[in-house]
């Protein structure tokens, strides 16, 4: 068996190349530290925060003293991945781009067509935002310029919250128009029940039903007791021929006047009795609906106060600072990678040079003779 069919013969085939395989790591090595020497230093500026509960700007459940409900203070996972999406956005980007004027920083000419996917490629490979495994938001912001990393982490993490809010904002002020609006058709909806109950009360009579109810029932029964009575003296005084006429004229006066009366007084009894249950339920509404306009404009001046008071969207938990210790590059992992690289190429080259030479019998190949086959 000869040696390159073994450890051995591939061990011998590299000591044979030994120099070559020195000469390309030790290029390899001082090229690759040359090029890392010349890569300029990135620094990577870091903000952490929160996400706040949207909860806290519900005015049901600022402004409720029910023990029940319960206000959370931190967002969970829906409004992570909704700052999450803001920090992703275009809109995002676009502030920062025009705040920092990066097109400048990063050398990106903006007139060209191709500028701004330049920009979006070149901002995405500086700009990353994501959650921890603690639900915290970690923003982080890499550029040549330390201080200025920090900077624009800052300001993108307080951007964040501004758009966030905004939209908390936005869907409050939804809302609060809403109410506006059914507000506005339940008081015209209370005039118009309004109006039917003083048509029903000038045309029934009916202004105090329990009132009038009695009043009506007491006259009534005076009335009757009045006329029963003037009916039994006229009777009997007409019986007794000793009773002046003039005075038996004035009595069939009288109870002709009482009869008149117990009609006139039946007749607005009725007349008040039919009305009454048109107007009770029509008043009934009427209260009801009065009752729920009443809620809903303390509901609008609860949602109106929310609106007014900030609810933070981020609690922060650290501040972005100026880096004094670069992320990038490291030049020692670069040159150990790049040689190593380098060497397990050659080493693999020699190898397949070696294997192609002996199977073509290439002249120049001169494999190494076993003394002990000789």
């Amino acid at each position: 068996m000869e040696y390159k069919d073994n450890l051995l013969g591939v061990i011998g085939t590299i000591f044979r190349w030994k120099k070559p395989l020195l000469l390309l790591t030790g290029l390899a090595a001082i090229g690759s530290a040359i090029i890392s020497l010349t890569l300029p230093n990135f620094y990577l500026a870091t903000t952490t925060f929160l996400v706040a509960s949207p909860d806290q700007s519900k005015p049901e459940l600022i402004y409720s003293r029910n023990p029940s409900f319960r206000t959370e203070y931190f967002g969970g996972s829906g409004d992570i991945d909704r700052l999450l999406s803001l920090g992703e956005s275009q809109e995002l980007r676009d502030f920062l781009v025009d705040s920092f004027n990066l097109y400048t920083h990063y050398k990106i000419d903006s007139q060209q067509v191709k500028a701004p996917h330049l920009m979006k490629e070149m901002f995405t490979s500086l700009f990353t935002i994501k959650k921890n495994k603690r639900d915290a938001i970690e923003l982080s912001v890499e550029d040549k310029d330390p201080k200025l990393a920090a900077q624009i982490a800052n300001a993108a993490r307080n951007k964040i919250e501004a758009m966030a809010k905004q939209l908390i904002r936005e869907s409050q002020r939804k809302t609060i128009e809403n109410y506006e609006q059914s507000l506005a058709a339940k008081e015209i909806a209370l005039l118009e029940l309004g109006d039917s109950i003083a048509i029903l009360r000038n045309k029934f009579g009916v202004y105090n039903v329990i009132a009038q109810t009695e009043t009506l029932t007491e006259l009534i029964s005076e009335a009757k007791a009045l006329f029963i009575r003037d009916s039994v003296r006229l009777q009997i005084l007409r019986a007794n021929p000793q009773i002046p006429r003039d005075t038996i004229n004035m009595l069939e006066a009288k109870v002709a006047g009482l009869r008149q009366e117990v009609k006139l007084l039946s007749s607005e009894m009725i007349r008040v009795n039919e009305g009454t249950s048109r107007i009770y339920h029509i008043e009934k509404n009427f209260l009801e609906s009065n009752q729920i306009l009443a809620e809903d404009r303390e509901r609008l001046k609860q949602w109106k106060s929310a609106y007014q008071t900030e609810a933070p969207a981020v609690l922060l938990l650290e501040q972005a600072t100026t880096p004094v210790i670069k992320s990038r590059p490291k030049r020692s992992l670069l040159v150990i990678a790049v040689t190593l690289a380098a060497t397990l190429f050659g080493i693999f080259g020699v190898l397949l040079f070696d294997a192609y030479a002996n199977n073509v019998k290439n002249p120049f190949y001169q494999p190494q003779i076993n003394h002990h086959q000789k």
